[in-house]
This record gives C-alpha cells, sequence and structure tokens, in this order.
C-alpha cells in the first residue's frame, strides 16, 4: 500500500482520486453494456492492449461452436485467440476484470453480476480466448471439424480449411479465461457492480 494511502484514518477512502480514475472507466463500460444490451456491438473490433479475466462458477449453453482467429490492437499488433461461441448462454454468476496502468498507479478494475441476484444470460456471446480452464460436459462433441461448417452456434464459422470444434448442450464448471473481447446480444447482467481501485483483487 502507498505511503499516502497508509495516513488515511481506518475505513476512510480517497473518494476524490478514486473518482478521477474510476468516472472515464465506469462511463465507458457502462455505454459497453448498453450497446451489447442491444446487441449493435459487433464480434470484430480493434482490441486494447490489454487482456482480461473472466471467471465463473458455473457456465451452460446450447452449444459452442470455436476455431482459432487473431484480434488485433490498433497498433496492428495480433493477438492468437480461440474465438468460443456460445448460443443462448447461461451463468450462475460472472466476474470481469483487468488491470489498467495510470498516473496514479496500476489500477484494477473489476465488473461483477448474478450470484444471488439471478443467473447472466447471453444470446450469441462471443469470447476471444487465450485460455481456457474448468471441469466441463458436453452432450455432443466434434473436434477436428471443418471451421467453416460449423453450425452449433448460428454465425460462428471460420475459413474453410482451418482447424474448428464444436458441442451441444455444454456445462462447464469453476470457468476461468484469460480474454481480449466479449460480446453477446440480449446480455442480461443482473446484480451488475463495477469498482475500479488502486491495486485492487483481480477475478483469480
Amino acid at each position: 500500500m502507498k505511503a499516502s494511502q497508509e495516513r488515511l484514518p481506518a475505513g476512510r477512502t480517497a473518494w476524490k482520486r478514486t473518482a478521477v480514475v474510476g468516472v472515464p472507466a465506469v462511463l465507458a463500460v457502462g455505454a459497453m453494456a448498453t450497446l451489447m444490451a442491444q446487441g449493435v456491438l459487433a464480434a470484430s473490433f480493434a482490441v486494447s492492449g490489454t487482456s482480461f479475466q473472466v471467471a465463473s462458477s458455473k457456465l451452460s449453453s446450447d452449444g459452442l461452436a470455436s476455431y482459432v482467429e487473431t484480434d488485433r490492437s490498433l497498433d496492428g499488433k495480433g493477438h492468437p485467440v480461440s474465438l468460443l461461441g456460445l448460443d443462448q448462454a447461461s451463468l450462475n454468476d460472472i466476474c470481469q476484470s483487468a488491470e489498467v496502468k495510470t498516473p496514479l498507479g496500476t489500477v484494477t478494475f473489476k465488473l461483477t453480476a448474478g450470484g444471488d441476484a439471478g443467473k447472466v444470460t447471453a444470446s450469441n456471446l462471443i469470447i476471444d480466448a487465450e485460455d481456457l480452464a474448468g471441469d466441463a460436459r458436453f452432450g455432443t462433441v466434434q473436434l477436428g471439424r471443418d471451421a467453416s461448417t460449423l453450425d452449433e452456434t448460428p454465425g460462428i464459422q471460420g475459413d474453410k480449411g482451418a482447424f474448428g470444434l464444436q458441442a451441444g448442450d455444454i456445462e462447464v464448471a469453476n470457468v476461468k479465461s484469460h480474454a481480449w473481447s466479449a460480446t453477446g446480444g440480449n446480455f442480461r447482467l443482473k446484480g451488475l457492480k463495477l469498482g475500479v481501485s488502486l491495486d485492487g483483487d483481480k477475478c483469480f
């Protein structure tokens, strides 16, 4: 903890400092959440230079389709990802966190939803992930299918000849992932909470 923070009385927070850092992030994410809910964000856009964590105690979906893709940031740098397309996704809860460097130090942006407030849902949820861990159950699965012929999730198809996989009726417990982007239509985030803090806790 920084020396300036240590001089604060117990239980007190430097609200002015927090507001300066937090307001732009909250406004930006609020706008993004609105666009996601309206289903108007495309799956393809320039990503920021920062990946983020995504976690959930349980994720389920009617179907999953996946293939290797490349996300690009505005500086032209490529980020290889596994594009995960989920049809009618439901999550018991969700946590998303990212570390952002600012003049005041490293700030942790954290978004949580679900839990006691109810499940988080989205149609055609697309996550560009660089890794994914969890305990999975697939009702059906096809590995090595041509990415251009994937049909489990509407609109999720890769290039002809590329490696793809898809599964139906899926459940993944203890989900942990590092991702570069996430979009969805009709995104419903019950119990949404946003937090911005210096050196705050991440999802995992």
